[in-house]
């Protein structure tokens, strides 16, 4: 069968916020470039993109507890949760720009306010959320948290969760009330929209099934799924924003700096309602503690979601098992990524997390029942007629190589580029689509060195922070914040 050859400057490997992110700045930067798109499915932003695939939160470490450790002395470690706050800032910013430009026309069509919460049970939990949350208001990030474990105010706060509540029962939460809700679906096909509007080419049903280098850059074969042609394209710049598929084309790429990295799959289910009576009740997005064991991204967290226009709320994650790596991958993912470089990695990480193992078969094994029951440490009651399961999407964790543990198992977004910045490939799970802005203008300066200075000035008018610590700069904080919650209509 012949076969043709495109010349473009740069192919996006994937149509979730990753790609369109990078694709909405490039056109901003560089409407000259020619911009080319795949996606393996008939819809773009389907898989991890797509708001019933993931929990929807604005992650700004306001409640999700993982990103503040404690350590035995009672110090609360702030280090991630105010580089993810920042980076979130920074994703605020660029969207409240692509608003007032007419990118973005309808902020409520992606972004929503929902107070971020934070919830111990016992006297140990709630000692943890109270000693928490005075150590973060110090810091001008989180200034605005606030505390209570007083039960009258918590039926306030959350009158699902605590109206009715029994005597006795000993519980802290901490509110911030500029949490968000994200619909990362919605806003990947309105920034998709844009690139095309602009000249980009978006090509739907069409699989990358190879990378190979050449003199001027990478030649990318591309397999229409529904003609079964297969044809090839010249591109300057590669960029693998395929989810949990990122990997297997990463190692296709045989760049050194891909060596060694591996990737397990997690599953997640979620228990779903449309119910107006429970939704009107809780208005919240509320992260409990992870159980021994549990990854990051099974914390359990009750959450309000707001979907084409409708509110529901979400309980769960109850993780889950699957070698696939994508929610519409195959069951020969995880094998065939299986190399002699990433082996050891692999076995150093089964080796350190058997517990990870070990939670993740009670959680194939628990019953329907089981998991109401999990629910009933957050609602007190809880009919199961009301609830509905939804699949979640597929995350693959990285696994990386360490020297003196053989391999780590992350549970962030790491980034992987040539040192030509010829190809990047972003690998991980959460909080990657909240940080996609921040984690776009680390790329744009690794791999785009010559270009760089000369678009920081646009840069700093997508997003006006760059290069300053909004933790340091309180003035700025607040002019940002202000700007960002009128622009995108959360006040």
């Amino acid at each position: 069968m012949p076969s043709t050859q495109e010349k473009v400057d740069v192919v996006l490997i994937g149509s979730g916020i990753m790609s369109a992110t990078l694709g909405a700045m490039l056109t901003e930067l560089q409407p000259d470039w020619d911009i080319r798109v795949y996606e393996k499915l008939d819809y773009v932003a389907k898989e991890s993109s797509d708001p019933w695939n993931n929990a929807g939160t604005g992650h700004a470490a306001l409640c999700e507890l993982n990103y503040t450790p404690e350590d035995a002395n009672g110090h609360i470690d702030l280090t991630k949760a105010s580089q993810i706050n920042e980076q979130f800032h920074h994703s605020r910013q660029y969207w409240s720009h692509l608003v007032d430009t007419g990118v973005l026309p309808e902020p409520k069509n992606f972004i929503n306010q929902v107070p971020h919460i934070s919830y111990g049970r016992g006297e140990k939990g709630r000692d943890y959320i109270r000693n928490r949350r005075e150590q973060m208001v110090r810091n001008p990030l989180f200034a605005e948290m606030e505390y209570t474990d007083d039960p009258a105010t918590q039926a306030e706060w959350l009158p699902l969760m605590f109206e009715g509540r029994g005597p006795g029962q000993v519980n802290g939460i901490s509110r911030t009330q500029i949490g968000t809700d994200v619909d990362f679906g919605s806003l990947s096909r309105q920034l998709l929209r844009y690139t095309a509007d602009k000249g980009a080419t978006i090509r739907t049903s069409h699989q990358v099934t190879d990378l190979d280098r050449a003199s001027d850059g990478w030649t990318v074969t591309v397999r229409d799924l529904l003609s079964r042609e297969t044809h090839k394209v010249s591109a300057k710049f590669v960029f693998i924003g395929a989810g949990g598929g990122a990997l297997p084309l990463l190692q296709k790429s045989g760049i050194p700096e891909g060596r060694g990295y591996g990737g397990f799959p997690v599953s997640g289910i979620f228990l779903r309602t449309a119910n107006p009576e429970l939704v009107s009740r809780h208005q919240a997005k509320v992260y409990g503690q992870a159980s021994f064991g549990a990854p990051a991204m099974s914390v359990p967290h009750l959450d309000t979601r707001v979907v084409d226009g409708q509110d529901y709320l979400m309980f769960g994650p109850y993780a889950g098992f699957s070698p696939k790596f994508l929610k519409q991958g195959r069951f020969t993912d995880l094998p065939f990524s299986v190399r002699g470089n990433n082996l050891p990695t692999m076995l150093g990480v089964a080796k350190d997390n058997t517990d990870l193992v070990t939670y993740l078969l009670s959680e194939l094994a628990a019953s329907k029942k089981a998991r109401f029951a999990a629910m009933n440490e957050f609602i007190p009651e809880v009919d199961p007629a009301d609830w509905e399961f939804i699949q979640a999407g597929q995350r693959v964790q990285v696994m990386k190589h360490d020297a003196k543990r053989g391999g780590v198992l992350g549970f962030g977004t790491e980034l992987v580029s040539s040192a030509d910045g010829s190809i990047a490939a972003l690998l991980g799970a959460s909080p990657g689509a909240s940080t996609a802005v921040a984690i776009m203008l680390g790329l744009l300066k690794t791999c785009f060195p010559r270009q760089y200075d000369g678009w920081e000035p646009s840069l700093k008018d997508m997003v006006p922070s760059l290069g300053r610590s909004l933790a340091d700069d309180e003035t700025l904080l607040t002019e940002l914040s202000e700007y960002t919650a009128r622009t995108l209509q959360l006040i």
